[in-house]
C-alpha cells in the first residue's frame, strides 16, 4: 500500500546483486564464504531485509565487479523512498517544516 504513493517500488541493491549472482551461476554460500561474510547477513542483504554497507558493497565489487558507487547509490536512492513512502515520518517533517517557517 505504501509504494502506491509515488507508483512504483523502490529497487534494493540485494535485488540486482541476487539476479547477478543467479546469472552467474554462483550459490550464495560460496559468495559468503569468499566475502568473508556469514551466509544469514548475505542472504538477508539478498533478500532485502538488510541494507547494504560501504564495506559489503566494495566486497562486492571485489567479488563481482558490480561498482560499489553504483550499489551505494541505489541504496541510498531506496532508503530515501522508503522514508518517504512512511506516512508518520512525512508528518514528521511536516511539523519541522511548519515550526522552521516560525524561526
Amino acid at each position: 500500500m505504501s509504494n502506491m504513493l509515488l507508483g512504483f517500488k523502490p529497487t534494493h541493491p540485494g535485488e540486482v546483486l541476487k539476479d547477478e549472482i543467479d546469472y552467474r551461476g554462483i550459490s550464495q554460500s560460496r559468495l559468503a564464504k569468499q566475502m568473508g561474510i556469514s551466509y544469514n547477513i548475505l542472504n538477508d542483504i539478498l533478500n532485502e531485509r538488510r541494507p547494504i554497507t560501504t564495506t559489503t558493497a566494495m566486497m562486492f565489487e571485489a567479488a563481482l565487479d558490480v561498482p560499489a558507487d553504483s550499489l551505494m547509490n541505489l541504496q541510498l536512492k531506496y532508503n530515501i523512498q522508503m522514508a518517504k513512502n512512511d506516512t508518520q515520518f512525512i508528518s514528521r517533517l511536516a511539523e519541522i517544516r511548519k515550526l522552521a517557517g516560525i524561526l
